[in-house]
C-alpha cells in the first residue's frame, strides 16, 4: 500500500452526490472503495454503477474500487470494512451518502398521499449511516486518525419533500454530534455538511420537466464533485479537530478553503438563500 495515499469509502456512489464525491477525491490521488447496489446486474433503478464511478474515479487520477454492497444488509457493510482493512490496512475518510431515494419524493402532496416506501430514507440512509461508522469506527480509532461524514442537507431544519427526508437529515446531523462525543481524545473526527442543490440527473430531470419551478437552481446549485473537494480541504485543515461534532455548510467551508466550483463558481450558503443554520446543540450528557 502506497501510505502516501488517503484511503476512503464512499456510500450510495454510483450517481448524484456519491459519484461526484468519488470522483473529486479521485482528483487529489485518493484510493475510493465505491460503494452502491448498482453494479449492471438490474437490480437497482436508475442509470449509473459502481463500476463506472470507479472508472471515473481512476481516470480522475486516483484508484477506483468497486464493491457491491447493499447498505440495508449489515453483513455485507460489515464485510466492506473487513475487505478494506484486508487491502489497504488503513481507512482515512468515511463518506456516508447512501440513501433510498424515490422519485415520488418531490412529487407534490402530503406525506400520507405519497408512497409508505418514501419512508425508506430512514432505513438506508440514517440507520445505513450508523452501522457504516460501526465499522469504521474501531479501524480509526485504532489508527488513532480518521474523518466520518455525513452528507445531508438544510432540510434538517426546514421543510422539504416531508417528513421522512427531513428526519433523515436532521438524524445524520444529531449523529455526527453524538459521534463526535464518543469520539474524543481518540484523533476521529465526525462531522454533517450540508450541501446545496445539486446539478445531479435528478435535478437536471425535474429543471428540464418543471423548469418555471426548478429553473432558478441552476444558478445556485452545485456540481456533484464540489463536496468531495471541500471534504478533501476539511480533511487537510490543521484545525480540524475543532469541528468534530459540528454540521457545517459546505458552501461556505469552500470559501474558507479558497474551492470553487466549476466555472471558478462560488455556490452560496444556505444561510444566505434559505435564511436558516444549523440547529443548536447543548453540552449536557447523559450516559
Amino acid at each position: 500500500m502506497d501510505k502516501g495515499k488517503l484511503i476512503a469509502v464512499v456510500t450510495g456512489a454510483s450517481r448524484g452526490a456519491g459519484q461526484g464525491i468519488a470522483i473529486a477525491l479521485g482528483r487529489h490521488g485518493c484510493t475510493v472503495y465505491v460503494t452502491g447496489r448498482s453494479d449492471g446486474s438490474g437490480e437497482a433503478a436508475g442509470a449509473g454503477t459502481i463500476q463506472e464511478t470507479a472508472a471515473a474515479v481512476t481516470a480522475a487520477g486516483g484508484l477506483g474500487i468497486a464493491v457491491r454492497v447493499d447498505h440495508a444488509n449489515d453483513q455485507e457493510v460489515e464485510a466492506l470494512f473487513a475487505q478494506v482493512m484486508a487491502e489497504q490496512g488503513r481507512l482515512d475518510i468515511l463518506v456516508n451518502n447512501a440513501a433510498a431515494v424515490h422519485d415520488e419524493l418531490t412529487d407534490p402532496g402530503t406525506f400520507w398521499q405519497k408512497p409508505i416506501k418514501l419512508a425508506q430514507i430512514i432505513d438506508v440512509g440514517l440507520r445505513s449511516a450508523y452501522i457504516a461508522s460501526y465499522f469504521a469506527a474501531p479501524i480509526m480509532v485504532g489508527q488513532g486518525s480518521g474523518l466520518i461524514v455525513n452528507t445531508s442537507s438544510s432540510g434538517s431544519v426546514h421543510y422539504a419533500f416531508g417528513p421522512a427526508y427531513g428526519a433523515q437529515k436532521a438524524g445524520l446531523d444529531k449523529m455526527a454530534f453524538d459521534m463526535a462525543l464518543d469520539f474524543a481524545e481518540t484523533g476521529v473526527v465526525a462531522v454533517s455538511i450540508w450541501m446545496g442543490a445539486l446539478l445531479s440527473d435528478r435535478l437536471k430531470h425535474l429543471i428540464a420537466t418543471e423548469p418555471e419551478k426548478y429553473g432558478m437552481m441552476r444558478e445556485v446549485a452545485e456540481t456533484t464533485e464540489f463536496t468531495g473537494h471541500v471534504i478533501w480541504g476539511l480533511y487537510h485543515d490543521p484545525n480540524l479537530a475543532n469541528h468534530n461534532g459540528e454540521t457545517l455548510i459546505g458552501a461556505e467551508l469552500a470559501v474558507e478553503y479558497g474551492i470553487k466550483d466549476a466555472g471558478d463558481r462560488s455556490p452560496p450558503s444556505h444561510r444566505h438563500v434559505m435564511a436558516v443554520e444549523p440547529q443548536r446543540r447543548f453540552p449536557a450528557i447523559l450516559r
